[in-house]
């Protein structure tokens, strides 16, 4: 079978791998790592400890103590557009939003070069993973959903699970089946958890195989509803009684000695117009506002818990060391200011609400705006890179890196190739350029540009310079960011034939890209 074939027969959604001679894949694997590949939902830039954050999340810090941070690593703003060029290697316009009816994904990809292709969480495509070179899946196939009943149905001894929208179900699936309105009879199901449960139960089942494996774990974790266990609320509960103006200057203070940002070209924002003043609120309020977000943060708690679960199962079975860890958002903090459920408090199943514009805010400290803009606060995640023995401990890089590097790094990492055509649907050029000379400590081709398009959020980067407009009557912005990594001061009237230029280029791009 050559490989048009085979990738054919994988995209009709078999879920038994289509195995090569095992000796070829044995004879490969000694120089291939392991891919695990873990996604936050809606989280933002500082919130986790090794980025500046309160919350804690030491398995995270680990990993960044002993790997490498990107300071500037970028997403596509927003949930579905974000995980199609991650899957893809090629920006969502050109791969058919969320249909991807474009291009082939890392799994169609590395599968036929022997890698064993596992997904646990979040997909939001609309084929599922399995009809996409993933041979074994288990999570929500929709955007969001209830933490603890993702379906319609309360179980009993429970209220009914509150929903975002109560004429629609969302859809969950397991290995090759859609379900709409999943319904886990356990009482200790929780999303986070079931993911991470799911993902070691596969890696304890394959361990005796001779093929390396990609594992890609898209959490849910902290996309509304604000939903957690009690036991992770309690840890947070009056921590943030301080507020978000003050939660801003510490984190941004922290930011700036363990090196993630430079502040003397990266000055703190000021507060979003959609945010009042902390000191202008009730008693009432700020408890009220304190719940919400120790509930947030006990969801980052909570996926980090799991993601220590992941690294524990990965050096039971002697894996660790032999595996490229990635971790990153899809966007940024979330400014919906949502609440389905405004007579109950955020935590529980019968609950379904967001955290809000003002802690959005803080989350994506120290810069502008939120999710679905393509100002810093919405495309720049945190990004850790974790390789022993490859990756050198407790290292930073300025170096831009994109979601679409994700795709030809791992193809460079597995020796893989390419392909060409596969089954009816065109096959792009890859947009992204691998990371692997970044991990190994060297200075890499960089992008002769990155793009986004959002809704009516447009922007472009080229070197050190971005050009950003949110809103099709608004006018385009222009950055330097060797002087202003957060957006502070727009150089666009200064500077009108670079404006002319870049816009230029985007619209070039957008033309040859759109769907």
């Amino acid at each position: 079978m050559d490989r048009r074939q085979f990738l054919s027969t994988a995209s009709v959604g078999a879920i038994a791998f289509a195995a090569a001679p095992t000796a070829v894949f044995a004879a490969k694997k000694k120089n291939r790592p392991n891919l695990l590949l873990i996604m936050a939902d809606d989280m933002g830039y500082s919130d986790i400890g090794c980025f500046g954050g309160e919350i804690k999340t030491p398995n995270l810090d680990m990993l960044a103590k002993n790997g490498m941070r990107f300071r500037q690593f970028y997403n596509c703003a927003k949930c579905q557009p974000t995980r199609a060029t991650l899957l893809t290697g090629q920006y969502d316009q050109a791969v058919g939003k969320n249909k991807m009816e474009h291009g082939a994904t890392f799994a169609e990809v590395l599968r036929p070069d022997g890698y064993r292709t596992l997904i646990a969480g979040k997909w939001h495509q609309k084929p599922l993973p399995t009809t996409r070179g993933f041979d074994r899946y288990y999570g929500l196939a929709d955007g969001c959903c209830n933490f603890f009943n993702p379906g319609e149905d309360a179980r009993a001894g429970e209220g009914q699970p509150g929903r975002k929208n109560m004429n629609s179900l969302r859809r969950w699936a397991i290995e090759g089946k859609a379900i709409m309105g999943y319904t886990n009879p356990d009482k200790d199901f929780y999303t986070t958890d079931a993911f991470t449960n799911y993902a070691i139960e596969r890696l304890e089942e394959y361990k005796g195989e001779d093929k390396p494996f990609l594992l890609y774990m898209p959490y849910t974790a902290p996309h509304y509803p604000l939903h957690a266990w009690p036991e992770d609320i309690a840890k947070y509960r009056g921590k943030y009684k301080i507020g978000w103006d003050k939660l801003r200057e510490i984190r941004y203070k922290r930011m700036g000695k363990m090196g993630v940002i430079e502040p003397r070209i990266t000055p703190l924002t000021k507060r979003d117009e959609t945010a009042p003043a902390w000191d202008t609120l009730t008693d009432e309020q700020k408890d009220e506002q304190d719940l919400i977000m120790a509930v947030y943060a006990a969801m980052i708690d909570r996926m980090d818990q799991n993601i220590g679960k992941v690294i524990a199962k990965l050096k039971e079975l002697g894996e660790f060391e032999n595996t490229l860890i990635l971790f990153l958002a899809d966007n940024g903090g979330c400014a919906s200011n949502l609440n389905r459920t405004p007579d109950i408090a955020p935590g529980p199943v019968e609950s379904y609400r967001a955290v809000g514009s003002p802690w959005a805010n803080a989350s994506n400290t120290p810069y502008r705006k939120f999710k679905t803009t393509d100002y810093e606060g919405g495309n720049c995640t945190p990004f850790i890179a974790h390789w022993p023995g490859v990756i050198k401990p407790g290292t930073f890089t300025d170096q831009p890196g994109h979601i679409i590097d994700i795709m030809p790094t791992f193809i460079e990492l597995a020796g893989a190739e390419y392909p060409n055509e596969l089954d009816a649907r065109m096959i792009k050029p890859l947009a992204g350029i691998s990371l692997v000379p970044i991990f190994k400590g060297k200075k890499r081709k960089p992008h002769d540009a990155i793009y986004w398009q959002y809704g009516r959020s447009y922007a472009i980067r080229k070197g050190q310079w971005k050009l950003v407009k949110h809103g099709k009557e608004s006018e385009w912005e222009l950055y330097d960011f060797s002087k202003d990594r957060t957006e502070t001061n727009d150089l666009a009237a200064k500077y009108p034939d670079r404006v002319s230029d870049m816009k230029h280029h985007w619209e070039k791009w957008y033309e040859k890209n759109k769907g």
